[in-house]
């Protein structure tokens, strides 16, 4: 039996791109994750003012996932979101199980 983890990831795409663009970027992501995983949620928070100017830029459009995947898959999603032009920051967490939080 394959063995799934929680993941959360959340991504800032340039806002100064063109909506078109944006919008282009987080279907790539979220299609990529979706083919990915067992399940995913997407939560698009839209754009926001970051919390410190990157690469001269004070708006990102923002975008968090939850999704299960088997373990090598977020190293992937990282080397795809390090070599993509349009992404500023990205962050995949793993979240513990919840048995192991309970003990």
């Amino acid at each position: 039996m394959e063995k799934f983890n929680s993941y959360e990831v959340l991504f800032i795409v340039d806002a100064t791109l063109a909506e078109d663009a944006v919008k282009a970027l987080v279907e790539k992501f979220t299609t990529l994750i979706a083919e990915n995983s067992k399940s995913s949620e997407v939560n698009e928070w839209g754009k926001r003012r970051l919390a410190y100017p990157i690469d001269d830029k004070e708006d990102g459009y923002y975008v968090l996932v939850n999704f299960e995947a088997k373990g090598e898959f977020p190293a992937e999603l990282e080397r795809v979101f390090g070599i993509t032009d349009g992404i500023m920051r990205s962050l995949v967490i793993r979240h513990e199980d919840a048995k192991k939080a309970e003990a």
